[in-house]
């Protein structure tokens, strides 16, 4: 840790170095939001605590598609008005966000809480491709829509499930050219995504 918290009281240097471990929370930000929740009524604070807490205790993975829920499974596998014959593959439960915000997309998804990456020591066997296979083996699915990140990861790791699942004669298509190459599904605009599921080539 680069940051220097110790001229601060234990328990906001506590809170700040807590703060700065937070992905996109560098050290002033982690001061700001530290002295507002001083600032702040009792019931802010204690509020943010629970929150906290309830996702800790009461959120976990969906059994089939391994997205995060609070419930098992989750509202979109039990959800009877959904395509069921499609499965929409992302990287993280993060990306499924984005993609139902466009409304041009009702089927379902497998999340693989990542991708394979050497370099970090991520191997296929780190991923949830053998679930997915599982998937493609037992449902009535007809179309896999790979919708991984359109960077170098994220490619690789489209090109590896597409020779896992050819050979079960499932019909694979790739989102469309639209996302910018490097860019992340999590901050793609709407009508972007939109045209990105629409326009999809088969691979």
């Amino acid at each position: 840790m680069n940051a220097d918290f110790t001229s601060a009281s234990e328990p906001i240097a506590r809170l700040i170095e807590e703060f700065n471990r937070l992905p996109g929370i560098g050290p002033k930000s982690a001061q700001r939001l530290t002295y507002h929740l001083l600032q702040a009524p009792q019931e802010t604070a204690e509020a943010l605590a629970d929150a906290i807490r309830d996702i800790k205790e009461n959120v976990s993975l969906c059994s089939i598609c391994f997205n995060i829920t609070d419930s098992n499974p989750c509202a979109i596998c039990r959800d009877k008005e959904r395509d069921h014959s499609k499965i929409c593959v992302v990287e993280e439960a993060i990306d499924i966000l984005p993609l139902e915000r466009t409304k041009k997309y009702h089927g379902l998804y497998h999340v693989l809480h990542g991708v394979i990456s050497p370099s970090d020591g991520v191997s296929p066997e780190d991923l949830k491709t053998g679930e997915l296979l599982s998937r493609l083996n037992t449902d009535s699915v007809t179309e896999v829509i790979l919708a991984t990140n359109p960077n170098l990861e994220g490619e690789a790791t489209a090109m590896y499930l597409q020779r896992l699942i050819t050979p079960l004669g499932v019909k694979i298509t790739r989102l469309a050219r639209g996302l910018p190459y490097g860019g992340d599904l999590e901050y793609a605009d709407d009508v972007t995504l939109s045209r990105a599921l629409e326009g999809r080539q088969e691979m």
